[in-house]
């Protein structure tokens, strides 16, 4: 798999607003879907959150294998703070041609294109963070990559559960359209596999958890640097949120959180009370609803692969090993600790290089592929 080539390719081919893309010398193709947000109520957005129209109405393309009659579909989900598809459409390409599925990338809620240009925008986003570091003084890892993000969750550290919640119920209505074959590209299929990486495969294990419906009841779910309980991540990062942002969130959902539910007639109580809620509270920490999360992880354990990287300080691999595998008898055969030879970080595992080290990135990148592919077959 010739990785590099292809994600220069595709990233100069990629535009959110057409809505088809034909990829030059190639029987897959691209399509922009469109989806309109409209199953939560406004009670749940902090702030002005609710006026963010990108946020309710919005495209998410979808590669298309060369088989338009295939059954089988994968929804791939990103990580925290992405601000763009550029990183993943290589990953969805060659996930679409080994397996021949339809691959659905489906961005969580305020990120991607669910997110105002001014969050990507360098020159916008100066200022905020100039304005940030005159309140708090220097800031480990302050950004202007994560200073939108940042500032949001420092604001209100509840936004991560209501981001996830809104996530969750346009996935229901997505996943549910194409199993009715209502949808407008993907025809009609029984299950979703899911392909998720950082705390993408986070969103994913409450999905697993959950299954909504019994909408993932026979799904396989591939993860890659992700699959911890939020207590083992580090988010601190200049890519994803500084460290005021971070130890605020993390105080918040480890020591406050759970006091906050118990409000009568609080919108967390709502939010935490159901299935996906419960699903949540128990991927917080180990020691959190423990009998029942693992209760879980053994009935889809056998449907889960998880490759965790050996240098990935973001969501490290003894997080990720202990929580796919706790509760269940012996070390399962599909949890893997990989390593690569060239310099990658968990925020970019597969950098863009030239020469004899883009030929390892290749290498590397489809050794990943296959894996996937092989499992979600």
């Amino acid at each position: 798999m010739n990785y590099t080539e292809k994600h220069t390719q595709l990233a100069s081919l990629f535009d959110s607003a057409k809505d088809e893309i034909i990829i030059p010398g190639s029987r897959v193709e691209i399509r922009n879907c469109y989806f309109k947000s409209d199953s939560v109520p406004d009670s749940i957005f902090s702030g002005d959150d609710r006026l963010i129209s990108e946020n309710r109405s919005f495209s998410y393309p979808v590669f298309i294998p060369p088989c338009r009659a295939s059954k089988k579909s994968i929804l791939l989900l990103h990580g925290l703070n992405e601000r763009s598809w550029v990183k993943y459409l290589a990953w969805a390409y060659f996930l679409c041609e080994v397996t021949g599925s339809y691959v659905v990338m489906f961005p969580i809620s305020f990120h991607i294109n669910r997110s105002p240009v001014a969050w990507r925008d360098p020159r916008a986003m100066m200022g905020s963070l100039n304005a940030r570091k005159k309140l708090g003084g220097e800031i480990s890892k302050a950004s202007f990559a994560n200073v939108a993000l940042s500032n949001r969750l420092t604001d209100d550290p509840r936004r991560f559960i209501k981001s996830g919640y809104q996530t969750v119920e346009d996935i229901i209505c997505l996943i549910s359209a194409i199993r009715s074959g209502k949808h407008p590209v993907v025809p009609a299929s029984v299950n979703t596999d899911i392909f998720a990486y950082s705390i993408g495969a986070f969103l994913a294990e409450i999905l697993m958890i959950s299954d909504p419906g019994g909408l993932f009841s026979g799904s396989k779910l591939f993860m890659f640097c992700g699959g911890s309980v939020f207590s083992n991540m580090n988010g601190e990062s200049k890519l994803i949120m500084d460290k005021l942002a971070f130890e605020k969130v993390y105080s918040y959902y480890m020591d406050i959180f759970e006091k906050d539910i118990r409000e009568r007639g609080s919108i967390l109580n709502l939010l935490a009370s159901g299935k996906v809620g419960l699903a949540f509270r128990s991927m917080i920490d180990y020691r959190r609803l423990r009998r029942s999360r693992e209760t879980e992880f053994r009935r889809f354990g056998d449907r889960i692969c998880t490759i965790a990287m050996m240098k990935d300080t973001v969501i490290p691999p003894a997080g990720i090993i202990e929580t796919v595998s706790a509760g269940m008898k012996a070390p399962s055969k599909n949890i893997e600790l990989w390593d690569f030879s060239f310099g990658y970080t968990h925020e970019n595992p597969f950098p863009i290089l030239t020469g004899p080290p883009a030929d390892e990135v290749d290498r590397c990148f489809g050794r990943l592929i296959l894996k996937a592919g092989r499992f979600l077959l």
